[in-house]
This record gives structure tokens, sequence and C-alpha cells, in this order.
């Protein structure tokens, strides 16, 4: 998961607003998924910009990485295109 609420928020709050992530090719490209380019996990990774969840934050483990500022703004453009009309 990608989580992409805002760390004074995920601090006082129960749940946190994340993103799906995997590591299966998709072939759906932006504003659905976008490829991760800006944290090592070792393999290929895409973000699934259309499965936006809320989870309590004891269901999240350690972090891996953190997404750069242009990767954060392209996936909030894409959430962005994505609920607009």
């Amino acid at each position: 998961m990608v989580v992409i609420s805002a760390d004074i928020f995920n601090e006082h709050s129960g749940p946190v607003i994340a993103l799906a992530l995997t590591s299966l090719p998709q072939r759906a490209g932006f504003p659905l998924v976008l490829e991760l380019q800006s944290v090592n996990l070792g393999k290929r990774a895409w973000i699934k910009i259309g499965q936006i969840r809320t989870l309590s934050t004891r269901r999240i483990g350690k972090k891996l990485g953190r997404v750069s500022s242009e990767e954060l703004d392209r996936l909030v453009e894409g959430v962005n295109e994505i609920i607009s009309t």
C-alpha cells in the first residue's frame, strides 16, 4: 500500500488513506495506474490509483520508503481525474 494521507493526519487518526500497490504488470495506464520509480522495492511496482482504501494504522506494516514529490503530485492528479466530473 502507498499511504497518501498527510503524516499529521495519520498520527492523530485511526485510519490512513492508501492506494493499492502491485508487482504485476498493468495494462491500464495513467490515471488508473502509475509505475513506481522512486522507491526501490527490488522489483517493478505499480500504484493502482483507482483502488483507494482506508486502513487502520494497526494493519500497516513497516515503512519501505517514500514516493518522490513528483510521483505524489502525479498520484493526486490521477485521483483528481478519477473523481472529477
